[in-house]
């Protein structure tokens, strides 16, 4: 069987990792499968300095090392979202957006995601004011009064990086101080720019089209406070309330506790036969990086044990990894990034575009619309890089009356758009999601699922998509690729994509306080945070027939 694996990891953080760099290196065949970008929630750690062996770094540097060890040894990876899972025979089957993967043995590494706390106006304001990812958010409250919401170690921390942006930041704990690492909180309790109040609860927030004001309770005294910014200011609420566990895919397969957490024996083994789950998931006292690797490694030589009897049971043998060399990090408080003799691309991203444009059919035109200025010839020097690194791929220039310039429009040979455009220039978290648009614009595209290109189809009335992003979020890269595989599949649907940060005008248009915000024809519909392609065509489907 050509895509028969040993083991299929759901989850690229530091779990998933360990393992896929484990059984790589025992010589099973792995695939990771990951639906945000490979890392996990470490990720948007700014710092790191408990890691053993490593004095100090960062999430995204310590990760990325992982991942290129794990690949290094031949474990595989797969940027796609696990629908469902089949586990009833001895080949299990992991349905995803991108096809299915058939094989032995399951790690569930999904770890977990930001959790609410449920006040009044929590959701209505998400994007307006209140938001929960300091380094994607931080910048929209530069000069702004910020209440953090928590008082663990991402409460903590994150109220540090605020303070790079904020005039000030208020930290509210609903107990008496915080719960992480005296080390840890630290920073937070001796910060010029921070108050700490302890034993506040709060109950409201509101507003009109922005966050005007905040209502707490001192859960002691049960004294009432309200703080409102002065006339025609606003400011921000950021929620570090903890995380809950992303174990919906399991429910009604393996048993869980009351919280939503994965039910494993000592070797990670879930009471489902062949699945097995590490790190954040898992029933655990201590959630850190360091338990988490210790967790992956576990599972993964237990899964060795299991995919070898399976091997022998059913007498299928997946093909063995092919190890790679490993490129050598340049130190260990950045990603290993060797810039390659194009100047513009690291080998990493050379080694993906290489990949990408043997398989595009169709040639397309980068249209660019420029101003003369720097940002422009960046822009212009970018698509240029790419163009020499493929015959699929030719530069035009174009001037056309508008605004928000520089851009560049995908267009098909004969000069036609494809719907599909960045406004800015495509660096950062969204060089993925450039290239993949740039993919799905060629043919084939990523692989869509019959019901899911039925949704597309469906839609009739003509959509304008703007995804306003920020180049260091690493939330917004899932709906720019949504957004822009339904773009390229239907042509009453257009895809443009903004970087905030080069214009502002959008951001005060649509009272943009969060990334990634999705602007639907100029404001009919106006929608926050990162949805895969099935939650962003149900949030369309009023303009299908």
């Amino acid at each position: 069987m050509k895509e028969l694996y040993d083991v299929v990891i759901i989850g690229g953080g530091p779990a998933g990792l360990t393992a896929a760099l484990y059984l790589a290196r025992a010589r099973y065949r792995v695939l990771v499968v990951e639906k945000e970008r490979f890392g996990g929630q470490i990720t948007i750690t700014h710092e790191v300095v408990n890691f053993p062996g490593v004095e100090r770094t960062s999430g995204e540097a310590l990760t990325e090392t992982m991942r290129r060890q794990a690949e290094s040894f031949g474990a595989e990876f797969l940027l796609a979202e696990v629908t469902s899972l089949d586990m009833s025979g001895d080949v299990k089957v992991v349905k995803t957006s991108r096809g299915e993967r058939a094989c032995f043995g399951v790690l569930l590494a999904t770890g977990a995601h930001p959790r609410r706390v449920g006040f009044a106006g929590e959701d209505a304001f998400k994007g307006r004011g209140v938001a929960y990812c300091a380094t994607c958010d931080g910048e929209f409250f530069t000069g702004r009064e910020v209440f953090v919401v928590g008082g663990g170690f991402a409460a903590a921390e994150e109220s540090v990086f605020l303070t790079k942006y904020a005039s000030h930041v208020t930290i509210l704990i609903r107990g008496d101080g915080f719960t992480c690492a005296p080390a840890s909180a630290e920073p937070a309790l001796n910060h010029e720019k921070i108050t700490v109040l302890t034993h506040k609860e709060v109950l409201e927030v509101a507003g009109d089209d922005r966050l005007r004001s905040l209502t707490y309770r001192d859960t002691q005294t049960g004294e009432v406070t309200e703080y409102r910014p002065p006339e025609g200011e606003t400011f921000g609420v950021f929620v570090f309330a903890g995380y809950e566990p992303a174990t919906g895919l399991v429910k009604g397969l393996a048993e869980c506790s009351e919280q939503g957490y994965v039910v494993t024996d000592r070797s990670q083994k879930t009471t489902c036969e062949g699945l097995y789950a590490a790190g954040d998931v898992c029933i655990k006292p201590l959630r850190q990086v360091v338990t988490a690797v210790g967790d992956g490694a576990l599972a993964a030589t237990e899964l060795e044990r299991y995919a070898a009897a399976m091997q022998k049971k059913t007498g299928l043998f997946p093909k063995q990894p092919q190890a790679k060399p490993s490129v050598p990090a340049s130190d260990s408080g950045n990603a290993p990034k060797k810039e390659a003799e194009q100047g513009l691309f690291t080998e990493d991203m050379l080694a993906q575009l290489r990949a990408v444009f043997s398989r595009m059919e169709s040639p397309l035109v980068l249209t660019l619309d420029l101003d003369g200025g720097a940002l422009s010839s960046e822009l212009k020097a970018y698509m240029e890089g790419l163009c020499a690194l493929t015959d699929k791929l030719t530069v035009k220039k174009e001037k056309k009356p508008g605004d928000h310039r520089p851009c560049v429009k995908v267009c098909r040979e004969d000069g036609s758009w494809t719907g599909l455009a960045f406004h800015g220039v495509p660096g950062g978290h969204e060089f993925t999601s450039f290239i993949l648009g740039l993919y799905n614009a060629s043919g084939p595209g990523q692989s869509l699922e019959e019901e899911t290109r039925l949704a597309i189809g469906r839609i009739t009335r003509p959509v304008y998509m703007k995804i306003l992003v920020s180049l260091s979020c690493t939330m917004c890269p899932d709906l720019v690729t949504a957004a822009q595989r339904i773009a390229a599949e239907n042509p009453n649907v257009t895809a443009e994509v903004y970087d905030l940060n080069h214009f502002p005008d959008l951001k005060d248009r649509y009272h943009v306080m969060s990334v990634p915000c999705l602007v639907v024809n100029d404001g009919e519909t106006v929608a926050f945070g990162k949805k895969q392609i099935g939650q962003l065509l149900e949030l369309l489907s009023g303009y299908s027939s």
